[in-house]
């Protein structure tokens, strides 16, 4: 279960709970506070707090004191602008707080994302749960053959269980062992700050993370990609839907020019203009390496 019945109390009484205020509010964002939208098998992501909204990046990028006399066409005219011409400090005026709930190996790959505010779950002072990510059986795969951090065709038959059984029971044995090394029972018990390092890289943590829009574009241009890891993938997936709600003209301009662009080399462009003038350009005529020339066919 996702949430424990501890959390869903706390987030009937934080929903219940509604005050009145002056500040900008998103209806959809409104909808989606303290909400838990589950990710993995035990994984989670909830917004607990949110400033800014399309109107906040309009009216930084213009530096005036009010929605002025500009249209709703003319602001999303302006984020398209500014999305596509890279500037960021206006994206950064909107900021949002999320709860996450992950497995180890995925935070140590999210924090190396250092653009944003985080407190995690401390294993020193309190103890973890009993709760570790294992993969579906179709999530299983081999080592890719072309990309040393990628995953070839998925597992199956013997090997695939074999490897979910040695998962289900590494994981087991390491927290009966967590549990009998900080018991107190008949025994002083090691503390949870050494307890901890016996622990799997797939048992769940949670943090709060806060970043602001110009750096979560970047983490989910990233991590939304098609290349990136599965399970730090469908977390960017869960977050993209909760932007959508939060600011659709920063969101829609994002899509269009990061998630679904591409940037081009000087050399790929220059084989864009000889193509489009009706020349054949091999790997060989284009100036770039194998790997470029690779990437470049996957464009198209």
């Amino acid at each position: 279960m996702p949430i424990s019945p501890d959390q869903a109390t706390e987030i009937a009484e934080l929903r219940a709970n509604t005050q009145p205020t002056l500040r900008a509010t998103v209806p959809g964002m409104e909808a989606h506070l303290y909400t838990a939208h589950e990710v993995l098998d035990h994984g989670f992501i909830r917004v607990i707090d949110y400033m800014g909204d399309d109107s906040a990046i309009c009216q930084a990028a213009r530096v005036s004191y009010g929605r002025g006399t500009k249209s709703v066409q003319n602001d999303e005219g302006l984020i398209r602008y500014l999305m596509r011409h890279w500037h960021s400090t206006p994206f950064e005026m909107c900021e949002i707080k999320l709860h996450v709930k992950l497995p180890v190996f995925v935070a140590r790959q999210w924090i190396r994302h250092r653009t944003a505010n985080v407190n995690e779950y401390s294993a020193r002072y309190s103890i973890l749960d009993r709760e570790f990510y294992i993969p579906a059986p179709e999530d299983l795969a081999a080592q890719s053959v072309v990309n040393n951090q990628g995953r070839g065709e998925a597992l199956s038959g013997e090997e695939a269980d074999r490897v979910l059984r040695y998962l289900k029971d590494d994981s087991t044995r390491a927290y009966d062992h967590y549990e009998e090394m900080i018991s107190q029972d008949d025994q002083q018990g090691l503390a949870r700050e050494l307890a901890r390092m016996n622990l799997p890289a797939n048992i769940y943590t949670q943090w709060y993370w806060k970043v602001d829009l110009h750096n979560l574009f970047h983490f989910l241009r990233l991590r939304a990609d098609s290349h990136a890891q599965y399970e730090i993938r469908v977390y960017a997936d869960a977050i993209c839907e909760v932007v959508k709600d939060w600011v659709p003209a920063a969101y829609g301009a994002f899509e269009d020019y990061r998630l679904g662009g591409a940037q081009l080399s000087g050399k790929a462009l220059d084989c864009v203009r000889r193509m489009l003038a009706g020349e054949k350009v091999t790997q060989e005529t284009s100036g770039m390496s194998k790997g470029e020339w690779r990437e470049f066919e996957h464009l198209f």
